[in-house]
């Protein structure tokens, strides 16, 4: 159920912050001492001095929620519309009645606050790949502004603002990693698979030369399709759980257009957060959402 409450009553959206925040005990955010006594309140929220510092402090402070104007049930309700429904931000703007530059720079704080993936393959393990077209937005110093053409075919690299996104599926744990890449090489793939349960992990890929050196390393035990001579799926070769969540991130970054490549990965954390809540009712889905930031 969608969490109305907690988005038209700023003591519902405070008293929920506070309960995500201090989950394992409040805390002094300045020298993490414990000794931590209630002084008073700061508009809605509970204030607290910390013995060890003699600093005080609220639930806000040291949040990607603190030093804003901004009611925090109206970020509340950008953080979990953004998640949970891929809303633009232009759309946010509107809806919200906060400026596009408000939105935008406390939206990237908190994409910038969600850990990087940590893949632990237990295998076997599909791998693939697709390549988005991302340049730099706007105009650099000193330079005139770039195309946004990015007309380019085929496969490419970060510095050819073509960059590869790298799709892992361990079918033994059931997770999936959107994890963007430099290029795609021996190298990359090698590092993206390096951290494994196994001493011979299983691997699916498709006919792609980068994966080939797999094939005479005993760390790995490879099986592909090779899609250019019509084979897609040979009993459990495949790569088709790889390129149905490719899709889903490519309609995933469409409604942001023109994501610059200095910010993709961000966004593409955002996507695996977003899975993470699929299935969740609307207050779990939001307390989950507030969880990976605080």
């Amino acid at each position: 159920m969608f969490p109305i409450k907690t988005f038209v009553s700023e003591c519902q959206a405070a008293n929920l912050l506070q309960q995500v925040r201090w989950r394992n005990g409040v805390y002094c955010p300045r020298c993490r001492a414990e000794s931590v006594i209630r002084y008073g309140s700061y508009r809605v929220f509970q204030r607290y001095l910390c013995k060890n510092c003699d600093r005080t402090f609220n639930d806000q402070t040291g949040t990607v929620f603190e030093h804003s104007a901004v009611a925090l049930r109206k970020w509340f309700l950008a953080v979990y519309t953004y998640i949970r429904f891929n809303t633009s931000l232009r759309q946010l703007d509107v809806e919200l009645d906060v400026s596009y530059k408000t939105i935008y720079r406390r939206v990237q704080r908190f994409l910038r606050a969600l850990d990087a993936p940590r893949p632990q393959l237990k295998g076997p393990v599909e791998i693939d790949e697709f390549y988005v077209k991302a340049g730099r937005k706007g105009r650099e110093r000193d330079q005139p502004s770039r195309s946004r053409g990015l007309s380019t075919r085929g496969r490419g690299t970060y510095a050819e603002d073509k960059p590869p996104v790298f799709i892992l599926v361990d079918r033994g744990t059931g997770r999936r990693y959107v994890i963007p890449a430099k290029a795609a090489d021996e190298s990359t793939i090698r590092l993206l698979l390096a951290d494994r349960q196994q001493e011979s992990l299983t691997v699916y890929t498709d006919g792609f030369r980068a994966y080939n050196p797999l094939d005479e390393d005993d760390a790995f035990t490879r099986e592909y399709v090779v899609h250019g001579d019509g084979e897609y799926v040979d009993e459990d070769v495949h790569v088709n759980t790889c390129e149905s969540h490719a899709s889903l991130a490519r309609r995933w970054l469409s409604p942001h257009r023109g994501i610059s490549k200095d910010r993709l990965t961000p966004y593409l954390r955002a996507l695996q957060l977003r899975r993470g809540v699929l299935r969740k009712p609307g207050k779990e889905a939001l307390k989950t959402i507030l969880e990976t930031v605080l």
